[in-house]
């Protein structure tokens, strides 16, 4: 009982910590003139990857970088700038890799239609080997196998609690 309590405890502890930074990052040191320019800031910085995390948007990351880059994606919208014209100086200053969705061009073709192309190469070789199997005649048994079966068979009989 005590074991499980620990264990629980431990659990919990574990949740919170994870928890806690994840949800470190509010909106509170941003003021907006109305909620559609806040909507519109959020779903910006949901669409811009943290360059330190690389995994993590903008709007979940804790790095000093992150920070720095939503102060400024504030700054910028709060000077009348469209969210194209953000995205686009990001783009110019970092590259495609701060967009979650990169634009199809001939740089990130693999990114886009390399899993593709992976997958039907993988069921071509998957249908070409099933077929090749199909085509293949089932070797016979040969009269010594068959008398060793029966063999067997016969000795399985003859066993106590065998089958009959």
């Amino acid at each position: 009982m005590r074991l499980k309590l620990l264990q629980a405890a431990a659990l919990a502890s574990l949740v919170f910590a994870w928890a806690g930074p994840a949800q470190a990052f509010t909106l509170e040191e941003f003021t907006f003139d109305s909620p559609a320019e806040q909507a519109e800031f959020r779903g910006l910085i949901d669409e811009l990857r943290c360059l330190v995390c690389q995994n993590e948007s903008l709007s979940a990351s804790q790095a000093e970088l992150a920070q720095d880059l939503r102060r400024e994606v504030y700054e910028m919208m709060q000077s009348g700038k469209s969210k194209a014209e953000v995205v686009d100086f990001l783009v110019a200053r970092y590259g495609d890799f701060v967009l979650y969705s990169p634009p199809i061009k001939p740089s990130t073709y693999v990114l886009w239609f390399g899993p593709l192309a992976l997958g039907l190469l993988g069921a071509v070789v998957l249908l070409r080997t099933i077929r090749a199997k199909g085509k293949e005649p089932e070797e016979a048994i040969t009269e010594a196998e068959q008398a060793r079966i029966a063999a067997l068979l016969a000795e399985t009989e003859k066993r106590p609690g065998g089958q009959s």
